[in-house]
């Protein structure tokens, strides 16, 4: 599976950014606890994304095997009317035979 970007930034991008200060610059300290909360959401998010690309791989796998089995079943099913009836029939036969082979004897 081939894994593109969704982001234009890595972590590795965010933790090494470097900010200039100006005269009225800001704070470096809260930046930077800043900054590691969005690596850690972005660590999260990567997380996710690859599971969630993983469960639709799986998902789509699954299709594909219900989707065969499903074609599969209606022939299955077909199948088994048949030697029912057939199953039947070979009774129903058996139970003529008897009658004329034995007659009355089996009314007795």
């Amino acid at each position: 599976m081939s894994q593109k970007r969704i982001s234009r930034l890595t972590q590795k991008d965010i933790l090494e950014k470097d900010f200039k200060t100006g005269l009225r610059g800001y704070n470096q300290e809260e930046v930077d606890q800043f900054l590691d909360q969005i690596i850690k959401d972005y660590d999260a998010f990567e997380t996710r994304v690859n599971w969630l690309e993983k469960e639709v791989e799986r998902l789509k796998k699954e299709a594909v095997t219900l989707t065969e089995h499903s074609k599969r079943q209606p022939q299955a099913q077909t199948a088994a009317p048949t030697q029912g009836n057939t199953n039947y029939d070979i009774l129903r036969r058996l139970s003529n035979l008897e009658k004329h082979v034995f007659g009355s004897k089996l009314q007795d």
